[in-house]
C-alpha cells in the first residue's frame, strides 16, 4: 500500500513539474492556431497549424508585412489572421489595385511591393483612404478577393493584436519559420 501512494505522489509531483513548465510558455510565451478559411491564401490554408510569438511586441513594434493573430474587433471572441499593412499614424490609400502608404519618412507614399508573398495576378480591390490613429493597424488577408479585413471593418486596435505568426508546424511538408518581408521603398 505505500509503495501505491509512494507511486501516485511521484505521478503529481512529475504533473506539477510539467505543469509549472508548460502553462507558462502556453499562456505568455507562444501559443497554438488553426487557420480557418480561405483569407490567407495562397500562404496559409484551411486547418494549418501554426505556433504564434506572444512576447515579440512586448518588446518591439510590430513590423510591415508580419502575418499577425488578434482578436476581431467586431467580436473579440473569434481570432483573424492578416497581414499587417499600415502602421500607427500612417495613412493607407488603395487605388487601381494597388496599395499606398504615407508616412513621416514618405510624405509623398510608395507603392507597397507585395511580389515576395503575392502572386502578381492579386490585385486589392477597393478605392479607400485610411488614416491610421496612434495605436492603430491596417490588416489584408493575403486572399484579397475573399477576406473580410481592414477594408471593410476599418483599423485594427493595438489591443487587439494576439501575436505574429512565427512557425507553421502542420502539416510537416509545409513547415516553416515566418520573418517580415523586405519592403523596397
Amino acid at each position: 500500500m505505500k509503495s501505491f501512494f509512494s507511486f501516485v505522489w511521484e505521478v503529481a509531483k512529475i504533473t506539477l513539474v510539467a505543469l509549472a513548465i508548460i502553462l507558462p510558455i502556453r499562456y505568455f510565451l507562444v501559443q497554438p492556431f488553426f487557420v480557418k478559411g480561405a483569407s490567407m491564401e495562397p500562404n496559409f490554408y484551411d486547418n494549418q497549424y501554426l505556433i504564434i510569438d506572444e512576447i515579440s511586441y512586448r518588446f518591439d513594434e510590430p513590423k510591415r508585412g508580419e502575418v499577425v493573430v488578434f482578436h476581431y474587433p467586431n467580436d473579440p471572441s473569434q481570432y483573424f489572421i492578416k497581414r499587417l499593412i499600415g502602421l500607427p499614424g500612417e495613412t493607407v490609400e488603395i487605388f487601381g489595385g494597388r496599395i499606398k502608404v504615407y508616412n513621416d519618412e514618405n510624405p509623398l507614399g510608395f507603392v507597397l511591393d507585395e511580389d515576395q508573398y503575392l502572386p502578381e495576378e492579386i490585385l486589392t480591390a477597393g478605392d479607400l483612404t485610411q488614416k491610421l490613429g496612434e495605436k492603430e493597424y491596417f490588416v489584408l488577408g493575403d486572399n484579397r478577393q475573399f477576406s473580410s479585413d481592414s477594408r471593410f471593418w476599418g483599423a485594427l486596435p493595438e489591443k487587439d493584436l494576439v501575436g505574429r505568426a512565427w512557425l507553421r508546424a502542420w502539416p510537416p511538408q509545409s513547415a516553416a519559420i515566418f520573418s517580415a518581408p523586405k519592403y523596397a521603398q
